[in-house]
C-alpha cells in the first residue's frame, strides 16, 4: 500500500496498482465485515457456512477473473459494470447496468450511515440505532463534507481513500490475531450442521440462506475496472482486481470462522451488530469491543468515500455515450463528474431523511438494493463468455487461454444466476419496479440524442421489465408483496 500511495504523486487524476487496489479493498470492506459473525450464525451452522465461502470463493474468484480478463482483453472499453454490458448486450442493457449499480451504491450509502451512528449509539444514546433526528443531522453534515472532498478531484479523493483502506484494516488483523488465539475447537465442534435448530432447515438451505449474507459483503470485486479509464496501466486493473479479492476473501472467512470457536452459533446468532465488536469483547474484555468500534468507524468513513466515487463515476460513463441523459455528463474543472454527483449525494440526503420516519421500508429496500447488483454483475461474466467463445480480442495461437477464460466467465456467470435464485422471486419483482424509472430516463436519453429509443429485441426486454415491475406494483398494492 505504502507504494501505491507514491504512485499517485505523478499525473493528473490518473491511479496506479497501489490506489486501484484500495479502491477495490476499500469497496468491499465496509460495514458488512464487522456484522459478518451474526449474519453468517443467523443463517447457517459451521459446516454449511464453510460449505458457502467455497462457493462463494469459488464463485467470485471465478467473477474477478472475468474482470481481470475483460480489461486486458478490451482495453478500449472503459468503466467496466456499464461498458461491458453494452458492448455484449447492447446499450439498453449497458444502462440499465448502470442503473442497477446507481442505485445499490446509493442505498448502501445510506445504509452505511445509519450502521455507523448505531455504532456511536452504543456509547451516546441520542444517535440511537443511526436513524435519530441528530444521526441524520450528523450524516448529512458528513456526506456533503465527502461531496466537497471528492469534488477537489479523483486522484485526491483515492489517495485520502488509500490511507483509510490501511488504517481500517489495522483493527481487522488485529481482531482476527486475536480470535485465533482465543479460539475452543470444542465450541466450534458444537452441532456442526445445525440440526438442533430447526428454523435453520437442511444444508442446502442454510447455504442458500449464507448466499444472500456474502453478496453484500463483496459487492465492489468491480472498483478497478469500474475507474479503469483512470489507470495509469490498463493491466493494474486487473491485478488490483485479483488482488484485493484474495486479500478480502482470506479477511471474511477468517473472521466468519474463527468466531464460531468463541461464541457457539446460537450465541452468535442473538448477538446485536456490530457483532464484531461483542465477540472481541468476550474473547479479550471491554477494550476488545471498542476496538471494533472505532476500527468500524474508519472503516465506514473510507468506504463511504469509495461508494460515493464509484456511484458518481458509473452515470457519468452512461452520459457520455448517451445512454443517460446529456447533462449527467458535465465536468467540473478538476475533471470529476461533478453532476452526477450532485445527483448521487442529493439521493442519498432524500433516503436519510426517509429513515426518521419509514427504517423499515428503508431496511427492505437496502435488501433489494444488494439484488440489484446481481444484473451488472450477469452482464459481465455473460460479455465474458461472448468474448471468449468467439475469439475477439484474442490471437490465433490462444486456444487454450479462450478454453480456460470460457471456462472460468462460465462458472461466473452460473454463479450470478445462481445468487439471483437465492435472492428469491420477491426481490425479482421488486427489482424490476425500480429499473422501470431507469428505462424511462435511457428513453429520455435516445430521444434527446435523436436515436431509436429500443431494438427490436430491446422492446421485449423492456415490455417483460414493464410487466414484471406491474406485477409488483400490484401486489404492493394488493399487500400480497411487500417490501
Amino acid at each position: 500500500m505504502a507504494e501505491g500511495t507514491g504512485d499517485m504523486a505523478a499525473g493528473t487524476n490518473t491511479l496506479r496498482l497501489g490506489a486501484l487496489t484500495a479502491l477495490v479493498v476499500g469497496s468491499m470492506v465496509g460495514g458488512g465485515i464487522f456484522s459478518i459473525p451474526q449474519n453468517t450464525a443467523a443463517s447457517a451452522g459451521v459446516g454449511a457456512t464453510a460449505i458457502a465461502w467455497l462457493i462463494t470463493g469459488l464463485g467470485m474468484l471465478a467473477l474477478a477473473f472475468v474482470f481481470l480478463n475483460l480489461a486486458l482483453r478490451k482495453p478500449e472499453l472503459d468503466s467496466g459494470i456499464y461498458a461491458y454490458a453494452r458492448a455484449g448486450f447492447g446499450p439498453f442493457a449497458g444502462f440499465s447496468s448502470a442503473w442497477g449499480y446507481w442505485f445499490m451504491a446509493m442505498l448502501g450509502n445510506v445504509g452505511y450511515y445509519m450502521l455507523l451512528f448505531s455504532t456511536l449509539g452504543h456509547y451516546w444514546p441520542a444517535f440511537g440505532d443511526g436513524n435519530t433526528a441528530l444521526s441524520v443531522a450528523c450524516a448529512s453534515v458528513m456526506l456533503w463534507g465527502t461531496h466537497a472532498l471528492v469534488l477537489r478531484g479523483i486522484r485526491e479523493a483515492a489517495l485520502i481513500n488509500q490511507v483509510t483502506t490501511v488504517a481500517k484494516l489495522l483493527p481487522l488483523l488485529l481482531f482476527v490475531l486475536l480470535v485465533a488465539l482465543a479460539f475452543r475447537p470444542d465450541v466450534f465442534r458444537v452441532d456442526v450442521w445445525g440440526r438442533s435448530n430447526p428454523a435453520l432447515g437442511g444444508v442446502l438451505e442454510q447455504v442458500r440462506g449464507m448466499m444472500l449474507v456474502t453478496v453484500w459483503v463483496f459487492i465492489g470485486v468491480e472498483g478497478a475496472s469500474v475507474y479503469s479509464a483512470y489507470a495509469r496501466r490498463r493491466v493494474d486493473v486487473g491485478r488490483a482486481t485479483l488482488v484485493g479479492f484474495l486479500f478480502v476473501l482470506a479477511l471474511l472467512v477468517a473472521v466468519s470462522l474463527l468466531s464460531m470457536g468463541v461464541l457457539a452459533q446460537p450465541e452468535l446468532a442473538r448477538l446485536k451488530n456490530p457483532s464484531m465488536a461483542y465477540v472481541l469483547e468476550h474473547a479479550v474484555g471491554p477494550w476488545g469491543g471498542v476496538l471494533v468500534s472505532v476500527g468500524l468507524l474508519i472503516s465506514l468513513s473510507g468506504a463511504l468515500l469509495s461508494w460515493l466515487m464509484l456511484s458518481a463515476e458509473t452515470l457519468h460513463a452512461a452520459a457520455r455515450d448517451g445512454a443517460a441523459p446529456a447533462w449527467l455528463a458535465g465536468e467540473n474543472t478538476r475533471g470529476v463528474p461533478a453532476r452526477a454527483l450532485w445527483l448521487t449525494s442529493a439521493s442519498v440526503q432524500a433516503f436519510l431523511l426517509v429513515t426518521l420516519w419509514s427504517e423499515s421500508t428503508y431496511l427492505s429496500l437496502v435488501n433489494l438494493g444488494t439484488a440489484m447488483i446481481l444484473l451488472p454483475y450477469t452482464w459481465a461474466a455473460g460479455y465474458g463468455l461472448q468474448i471468449a467463445v468467439g475469439g475477439s480480442g484474442y490471437g490465433l495461437a490462444e486456444r487454450a487461454r479462450r478454453q480456460r477464460d470460457a471456462l472460468l466467465s462460465g462458472v461466473a456467470l452460473v454463479y450470478a444466476l445462481w445468487l439471483v435464485y437465492a435472492g428469491g422471486v420477491k426481490y425479482l419483482l421488486l427489482g424490476a419496479l425500480l429499473y422501470v424509472p431507469g428505462a424511462l430516463l435511457y428513453a429520455w436519453a435516445r430521444r434527446e440524442h435523436g436515436r431509436r429509443v429500443f431494438s427490436q429485441r430491446e422492446w421485449a426486454g423492456f415490455a417483460g421489465l414493464v410487466g414484471a415491475g406491474g406485477v409488483a406494483a400490484l401486489g404492493l398494492q394488493r399487500g400480497w408483496l411487500t417490501l
